[in-house]
């Protein structure tokens, strides 16, 4: 029993003496195994294997963080705005038949941005809209000459520059305005939570593409029905936003929600509405002289100067 408590006492100093030697040693106890005695086994290893472990681990970390910071450039460069015009087909189609099919309980923000907002579908849904409302008010002007001759046309140039500002401004002001107010309804009810300004632009950009349709069908001449287009437009287009916009206002006062989407609902009526008024209007007819004012006499008579008073015939 002596002999064997000093042969292990030898092996637990010569383990100690290992650890000394190599502090990055590792050891691993046998007791499971099924031996009459308890034996410590010592595992060398290379101190230098772990460091060199340990800086390539640390070399990968810099080179990510690097590359994150690489990935997030400053809003004044070009790269910074690159990432919001990633986007393919796809995504900007489903995003329009989201917009297009607007309903209750589907957030367009959850359901079809997913935390990725952009701006390619938005411009261009902007610059398409506002060259399709010129072209389509000169194409009403030149359909009324045709069906009454009366009518003076002369090309209206200006119209596109008209449409551009319009459209461009109220794509991105009102959702500034929004996303502001928002903002400001966050610090005073904690429980709202706005959108990011460039999900609010995202979500009135595409808000806007069931206009192009609209503006296209507003050539029928017809009153009545152009305005039962509009209507329905615009029917579809707000309710859009009032679906989106309502899981963020609804945690918010009754009183401040109403006058809130009352607001969003009426602005996108002013915009239909003034489309309609400025860019569809008809031109004044020509000044045509009535038939009763006509000259009874045949031109080629000259007409006799008129006598004075005193010199006429009694």
């Amino acid at each position: 029993m002596a002999a064997a408590d000093e042969l292990t006492f030898h092996e637990f100093e010569e383990a100690t003496n290992l650890l000394t030697e190599t502090p990055d040693a590792a050891t691993t106890s046998r007791s499971d195994q099924p031996t009459s005695q308890g034996h410590v086994a010592v595992a060398v290893g290379s101190g230098d294997s772990y460091g060199a472990e340990d800086e390539v681990e640390e070399e990968s970390d810099k080179a990510a963080l690097l590359q994150k910071q690489q990935q997030q450039p400053g809003f004044w460069t070009f790269n910074y705005y690159q990432s919001f015009f990633d986007v393919d087909t796809s995504q900007v189609l489903d995003r329009i038949k989201g917009s297009l099919l607007p309903r209750p309980g589907h957030n367009f923000v959850r359901h079809y941005l997913r935390n990725r907002p952009d701006l390619y579908g938005p411009f261009w849904i902007c610059a398409t809209l506002a060259f399709v409302l010129a072209v389509t008010g000169n194409l009403t002007l030149v359909l009324a000459q045709r069906r009454d001759p009366s009518i003076h046309y002369s090309p209206q140039f200006h119209k596109v520059t008209v449409a551009g500002i319009s459209i461009y401004c109220y794509a991105w002001l009102v959702p500034l305005a929004l996303w502001g107010f928002l903002r400001w309804r966050k610090g005073v009810r904690e429980r709202v939570g706005p959108y990011t300004f460039l999900e609010t632009v995202c979500v009135y950009g595409y808000s806007l593409f069931v206009f192009i349709p609209m503006v296209v069908l507003w050539l029928i001449p017809v009153p009545w029905l152009q305005w039962l287009f509009g209507a329905l437009a615009l029917g579809l287009s707000a309710a859009g936003l009032v679906f989106t916009l309502w899981p963020v206002v609804r945690e918010d006062t009754r009183l401040v929600a109403a006058v809130l989407l009352s607001t969003v609902v009426l602005l996108h009526a002013l915009l239909a509405m003034g489309c309609k008024l400025y860019f569809f209007q008809s031109l004044p007819p020509e000044h045509v002289t009535p038939p009763h004012q006509a000259a009874s006499l045949p031109t080629n008579i000259p007409l006799s100067p008129t006598l004075p008073r005193s010199m006429a015939p009694s």
